[in-house]
């Protein structure tokens, strides 16, 4: 319930249901459903429990309203629906719980929206134009962009690689509207959900553990919804149980996302870069985030090579954050003449920005969005979004782009890591 809508599945189930507890919502939902152009005996008596058993043994209808004001636990409760329901149903819960908490947890988990009763007749009826709209929305297939997977890796603990990630795929998804995946691949220690304020959930576990069982029904159940256009993978195993795979889930979940999302952001620790080096082969981007050390000089340099070496076919940004005018341990010009390659990006240290972001449950570009940092944040996912338009053109990335626009003027050869001439200055 909560990834975008896949067709060819079961086109012949039905376009509505309900399973309402009391005759007087029955009595409001009936006339509705009629309007629509539906039968209105589909308007049933029984709740979300009734629901589940129906449909564990009939197709899901595409929309699905359910009544959850018998319920003792109403998010476990979904959760059962949610493995009974086809991909792409469109779920409407109505209840008699007015709790703000509640409301965004079953928004998170895949429901469409919550209503309170007594349903008000008005009320119903935008809820279900709403779900409607949902379901008129473009496909996959109508997908005017080509998919851009981008990971960010940091060269050292502490550089800001998952703040990074997280603040990315926000401005993916919210500035850009691109329905956007993000796929924290830090198994024990990931921080992903908590930039989120969600729940991590147990679907990358459970991906890891049985990696035959990913497909687009897994999908579909197994992603977090943060926001509209932004959905989560990510997992907090318990660190007495140490990561046994061979890092097939990994391409598997990849695949799924390119069929299901616009964009991909992984945040990809080094332990799993140097345990899983095919966990880059389908990435289009790689974002390297440094600070401006000798520790994070080395290490950019050994990561440089080794991307060289095993992901030639990926684009490379080396970005500095944690930036201090004046105090850092080496000067930028001095960093870039040691790697070898200018830094894309600088993102200024603001401490107080991340705690101001912390306390909200929000990302840092999302908290942040008129400061230093936010700025150039989105000036990193602006660069990335320019490949989607040089990989679209008939040429490829080594092609010239046919309309003289601003970011078609850049030499993206040179700007992405191609060494300098000797003869150029710091």
């Amino acid at each position: 319930m909560n990834a975008p809508w896949r067709p060819g599945r079961n086109p012949d189930r039905d376009s509505f249901a309900a399973y309402v507890n009391d005759d007087a919502t029955i009595d409001v939902l009936r006339p509705l459903a009629a309007d629509f152009g539906w039968a209105p005996e589909k308007c049933l008596k029984g709740g979300l429990r009734t629901a589940i058993q129906s449909l564990a043994v009939t197709s899901s209808p595409t929309i699905l309203v359910v009544d959850l004001s018998e319920c003792h636990d109403p998010l476990g409760d979904i959760a059962s629906l949610a493995e009974v329901c086809e991909p792409g149903t469109v779920v409407i819960a109505i209840g008699t719980i007015n709790d703000v908490r509640l409301y965004r947890e079953l928004l998170a988990s895949g429901i469409h929206d919550y209503l309170l009763k007594p349903l008000s007749a008005s009320m119903m009826r935008d809820s279900l134009l709403q779900a409607q709209a949902v379901l008129a929305a473009p496909r996959d297939g109508e997908r005017s962009h080509p998919h851009l997977s981008t990971a960010i890796i940091g060269t050292r603990g502490g550089s800001g690689a998952s703040t990074l990630a997280t603040s990315l795929a926000w401005i993916f998804a919210h500035d850009h509207q691109h329905p956007t995946a993000l796929l924290d691949l830090d198994i024990h220690f990931g921080t992903g959900a908590l930039a989120l304020d969600l729940e991590p959930g147990r679907g990358l576990a459970d991906a890891i553990e049985n990696p035959a069982r990913i497909d687009s029904l897994f999908i579909e159940r197994a992603m977090i919804r943060a926001e509209d256009n932004l959905s989560l993978l990510s997992a907090e195993a318990p660190i007495n149980q140490p990561l046994i795979t061979d890092g097939s889930a990994f391409l598997r979940l990849q695949e799924e996302f390119r069929d299901a999302f616009e964009m991909t952001v992984i945040d990809l620790p080094r332990n799993v870069l140097i345990n899983f080096p095919h966990v880059l082969s389908e990435v289009n981007v790689v974002i390297l985030a440094t600070e401006l050390t000798l520790a994070g000089a080395r290490d950019t340099i050994r990561i440089l090579s080794w991307l060289k070496a095993n992901a030639p076919h990926a684009h490379v940004m080396v970005v500095a954050n944690k930036v201090l005018a004046g105090t850092n341990e080496i000067s930028r010009a001095d960093f870039e003449a040691s790697i070898e390659r200018k830094l894309l990006h600088a993102l200024p240290y603001d401490a107080k920005g991340a705690v101001h972001a912390s306390k909200l449950g929000q990302t840092f570009a999302q908290a942040n969005p008129t400061s230093k940092a936010g700025t150039v944040m989105r000036e990193m996912a602006q660069s990335v979004r320019a490949l989607i338009e040089q990989d679209a053109a008939p040429d490829g990335m080594q092609g010239t782009p046919a309309k003289a626009s601003l970011l078609g003027k850049i030499d993206w050869k040179a700007l992405l890591g191609r060494k300098e001439k000797a003869t150029q200055t710091a």
